[in-house]
Formats: structure tokens, sequence, C-alpha cells
């Protein structure tokens, strides 16, 4: 009787009709608009357009590095003008192809994920599996498909700067200088640091020779714009006045990003379905803001190690018990000891600790300075959380893991509470 009735109320949830979402995909963040929906962007869709004009005549493209804030369009654009070269192509044979680089974050995965979705075995006899061949081996299939079935390729690689070297740049720049394949290769590398493309090694600016296409926040009326464009994600009257210019107005202060606009648009409704209002309200976005601080901390340190976790949590515990701006590298040590004494983590050497300061400053977690003390004193390093972030939404978001167990036979010193 009770299974029977469990089945009634889940038939009955699933029957009613959602109160708040009609097409709830539009608020989805990875959701690709339709040309007439991308907002502010006409110049960007333009300029690089210019650069890949070649390929529709059969010519290589220009290889083009876009960078600027995250949720500014780089990739929404990069998708876009890709997909309209291969639809003006005529005769030319274009493939495109988008590979995320911070789940790619290797060459072999990227060179992997690029030959399978550019494969097509009916045609070519060639079967790429997603791992298990050596990174040569990828390439070479690779050749062998962009051959068999293409004049011309566009490949564009987001969030390029996660990948550690900048090997797979070179490797495909120069294919058709080294006689690897004779299908035109354009790449459009994508970048969230302004500065990456400076940083690239010579020998890979040489060979890409990009072009630069910086993308500028959206200010607040652009954003207004791009979410009154996913209004008919919701039903008719679900959204009060204010709900979409204060969604805009929040990421507008930030960094002028989207996607956190959309997000925080999609969070608020959910809310309002959770409480079972029939309005999404001003209430609501602020609470779908804080929310949405939280994922995203969440995605950007979830897979950090039970190491590097600590030492976040060490920077933010100073924070949070000093008055200091930043803090010299050992002052950071002594507090992530006390952490890994309260949570019965075994510690690693200072010198691991200062090796996962910087990856937390190359994630753009943290910030560092160094700090010239002439002969004496050597150089010191300092750092602080990026000014941007929320203290305690980094706080809370580093030190909640599961392995982070305080051991019964602590002091009460030794207590997560005191961090």
């Amino acid at each position: 009787m009770d299974k029977e009735g469990s089945q009634d109320i889940a038939a009955e949830i699933f029957a009613q009709e959602d109160p708040i979402f009609r097409n709830k995909s539009l608020v989805e963040v990875e959701h690709v608009p339709s040309p007439e929906r991308i907002v502010g962007r006409d110049d960007e869709i333009r300029a690089l357009s210019t650069e890949l004009r070649s390929a529709v005549n059969g010519d290589s493209p220009e290889n083009v590095i876009l960078y600027g804030e995250t949720g500014t369009g780089k990739s929404l654009v990069a998708k876009h003008v890709a997909k309209a070269a291969k639809s003006n192509a005529g005769d030319v044979r274009i493939g495109t192809v988008y590979v995320d680089c911070s789940t790619d974050d290797t060459e072999t995965q990227a060179i992997s994920t690029i030959a399978r979705t550019l494969n097509d075995e009916s045609e070519t006899d060639i079967r790429v599996p997603e791992t298990g061949l050596a990174k040569a081996a990828y390439y070479t299939r690779l050749y062998t498909i962009l051959d068999k079935l293409y004049d011309v390729v566009i490949i564009i690689l987001d969030e390029a700067d996660m990948h550690p070297d900048d090997q797979i740049l070179m490797s495909l720049s120069r294919a058709v200088e080294t006689g690897k394949t004779g299908c035109r290769i354009g790449l459009i590398a994508i970048s969230n640091k302004v500065r990456w493309a400076e940083d690239l090694n010579d020998r890979v600016k040489s060979s890409l020779q990009p072009r630069e296409l910086n993308f500028h926040s959206y200010d607040a009326n652009q954003l207004r714009a791009i979410l009154g464009h996913r209004r008919d994600a919701f039903r008719e009257g679900v959204l009060s006045d204010d709900v979409i210019p204060l969604c805009a107005a929040y990421a507008a202060q930030d960094h002028g990003d989207a996607r956190q606009a959309i997000d925080v648009l999609r969070n608020a409704g959910m809310l309002a379905q959770r409480d079972g209002s029939d309005t999404v309200t001003r209430d609501h976005v602020e609470d779908a803001k804080m929310e949405a601080e939280k994922d995203r901390f969440r995605d950007l340190i979830g897979g950090l190690t039970v190491q590097k976790k600590l030492v976040l949590s060490a920077v933010t515990a100073l924070h949070k018990g000093t008055d200091d701006d930043e803090f010299s590298m050992a002052q950071i040590i002594e507090t992530y000891t006390k952490l890994c004494e309260a949570t019965g983590t075994s510690t690693r050497s200072d010198r691991r600790v200062r090796d996962f300061v910087r990856r937390l400053a190359f994630l753009d977690i943290l910030e560092l300075r160094k700090q010239n003390l002439g002969r004496a004193g050597g150089i010191t390093i300092y750092a602080r959380l990026q000014p941007d972030h929320d203290l305690d939404i980094v706080h809370q978001t580093a030190m909640d893991d599961d392995q982070f167990v305080v051991g019964e036979a602590e002091s009460e010193n030794a207590s997560l509470d005191s961090f």
C-alpha cells in the first residue's frame, strides 16, 4: 500500500505543469542562442568573421586568440562564426570542432576529442577510441581523417590556458607546413587571462602568428537585453518587473558576466518553484545570487585536492582572523599546519605548500606579490584572496570537505570552528 502511495505521489508531481518555467533550456548556461539573440557582440562577430573569411574559399583561415573576462561571449561568438563559415562554404568542405580544455586538459585528450568529433567512421574506416592510444597515434589518425573528409577545419580551443604547455598550438598550426596534412587548419584559442598570449612560447607565437581580439565586459543595458531575450524561458507574468534589471545589475557590478546573470535568473526561478510561489521576486534573485556564488566556487575548487583546499583555507582563515590584507608564506604555512593538525591530515613540506599557493594563484583564486628584502632577507612572497572573491563563500566552500574530520583526541583549540 505504501509502495502504491509513493508511486501515486511521484506520478502526481510528474503530471503537474511547471508553474514557473515554460522552456527552461533557454536559461541553461550552455544554451547557444540563435543569431538574432546574440547581444552586443556585432563588432566581435565582424572582426572574427574577417579573420576566418579565407576558409570559405578553401584557403587557410587566420589563427585567432580571443581573450576577456568569463561570460563576455567569447565561446558564443566563436561557435556562431565557425558555424556560419561552415554554412556559407558552398563546395568547400569545412569541419568545425569545439574542445573544452578545462576537461580535455592534456594534449592527448584534446587531440582524441578533435579526431573523434571530426571523424565519420563509415567514410574513413578509421576508429578513434576515446583512450588507449599514444599521442602520436591520435595525431596520425586525425591527419588522415582531415585529408579524407575536409578542405578546411576550424578548431576552437576553449580555456586553452588550462593546458600545461603550448604544444598542441605548435603541432596543429604547423601541420600543413610540415606535411602532416593537406587540410587547412584554423585555430581559435580562447582564454580568460588577458596576458596569456604574451606568455606563449616564442616558437609557438612564430608558428601561430595569431590575431588577437579582446572581449570587453557587458554593461548593465546589454545584460538586460541578453536576459530579455531569455524571458520566454518563463511563463507569462511569472517574472516581477524588477527581476531582470536586478539580475543584470548584480552581474554588471561584478564582472559584466552574462553567464552569471543567466545563472542567477535561472536559480531565482528554481527557488520560486521550490517555495511554491507563482511569481519570481526580488527576494528570490538575492537568494539566487548567493547560491550562484557558492556554486561558482564549488565548480572552481571542487576538484582541488585536500591539501590545496587546506592551503586555501589557511589563507581565508588568516583573512577572517586578522586585519592584514596579505600574508607571508611563513604565516600561511603556520596556519596550514594547525589546520592539518585539527583535521588529522598529514602535512606537506614547506616547498610543496609554496607550490600549492602558486597553483591557486594560477587559477585566479589567490593573488601573489613578491618583495625583495635585499641580500639579507632574500625574496618574500605574500598572498591574499583575489579581491573580487567573497571571503565567506570561499572559506565555507574550501572547508566543506568530507575528509576534514577532527580527531577526538585533538584539543579544543584544534577545532574547525576556530578557523
